[in-house]
């Protein structure tokens, strides 16, 4: 006997709430709007999540840009809950430590990307600093002074993409960086 599974039938996983922390509504946010400490660095699988729950907050999610230092693989559109998230990069106009929500209302959120390897508790540390209205700092500055040496141990440079493999117009060049990104994020180890 086969058995035929239609995917409107068969029960999806549920994929777990975002952790994400955000400078409270009618407050004026301090440099960063808040932060997102996303389980992996595959965009595919995280960006529902955030997009969903910003979604509800404020306003649908149109599109996302990222430095491409943090991410392996950029894809330009990324389905979400009923609608496509359009993703792009900059490379030296953005912090590699963040990533830029647009959405319909019009509204831009700068959120610092905590690196997913990060131990809980630095993690709990750096959302609500970035989430503090008063704040001054930069993402990357929160990330260079936030690591106490624990468990997750500082950022290496090394851990990330250089900006010079960030994608381009061309097919075969964007083919080999995508190649190398994959390779790298194979390398990654993956948190708990």
């Amino acid at each position: 006997m086969t058995t035929m599974l239609d995917r409107a039938t068969t029960p999806a996983t549920p994929d777990p709430p975002a952790r994400l922390s955000l400078t409270p509504r009618g407050v004026r946010p301090g440099r960063l709007d808040g932060a997102w400490w996303p389980r992996s660095r595959d965009l595919l699988l995280e960006l529902p999540a955030l997009a969903a729950d910003i979604d509800g907050r404020w306003g649908r999610v149109t599109r996302i840009t990222v430095n491409p230092a943090q991410w392996p693989v950029i894809p330009r559109r990324i389905p979400v809950a009923g609608h496509t998230v359009h993703a792009g990069w900059f490379t030296t106009e953005q912090d590699e430590h963040t990533i830029a929500v647009f959405s319909y209302s019009p509204l831009r959120l700068n959120l610092l990307v905590v690196p997913p390897e990060t131990d809980a508790v630095d993690a709990a540390r750096l959302m609500a600093e970035a989430a503090d209205p008063a704040g001054t700092r930069t993402a990357s500055d929160l990330l260079a002074a936030g690591t106490d040496g624990g468990a997750a141990g500082p950022v290496s440079r090394s851990d990330f993409l250089p900006s010079a493999v960030a994608p381009s117009g061309g097919a075969g060049e964007a083919a080999t960086r995508a190649e190398v990104a994959r390779s790298r994020a194979a390398s990654w180890s993956v948190p708990a």
